[in-house]
């Protein structure tokens, strides 16, 4: 990271870090990020720990962790409780191939009641809303 990434006040922290003040303000409220002191009559500052926390909270998002169990990791990440890391990654990982199933089951169930609408041009009774009325 650059020199300027440090002493940086909340907008372009924000902004370096690729998220809104609102954000920031969010995940400081949550736990997720430190609050900085404020030098009397100053504002606050955020530097280049700050810009890396915001950043892996972000990269924990994409990968479908909870801003709770985002927080569970970073009080993890000193680097000595892979176990329990792998853990949670674990259960992350079974509650997404459970997602991944039933989106296959709805996209087959799906393609097969477009297919017969396609067919049945015509006809007064859609199949499509007939299958749902009937569940």
């Amino acid at each position: 990271m650059r020199k300027e990434e440090e002493n940086l006040p909340i907008g372009s922290f924000a902004r370096v870090a690729g998220v809104n003040v609102e954000t920031i303000r969010f995940y400081q409220r949550m736990g997720l990020l430190r609050k900085p002191d404020r030098p009397y009559g100053t504002i606050r500052r955020y530097g280049k720990a700050d810009i890396a926390r915001v950043k892996f909270v972000k990269a924990a998002q994409r990968l479908g962790f909870s801003l709770d169990e985002i927080g569970q990791l970073l009080k993890l990440e000193d680097g000595t409780h892979c176990s329990e890391v792998a853990e949670l990654a674990g259960q992350r990982l079974a509650d997404v191939r459970t997602r991944l199933a039933d989106l296959t089951r709805m996209e087959e169930a799906l393609s097969k009641l477009v297919s017969e609408c396609s067919g049945q041009k015509g006809q007064v009774s859609c199949p499509l809303i007939a299958t749902l009325h009937c569940c």
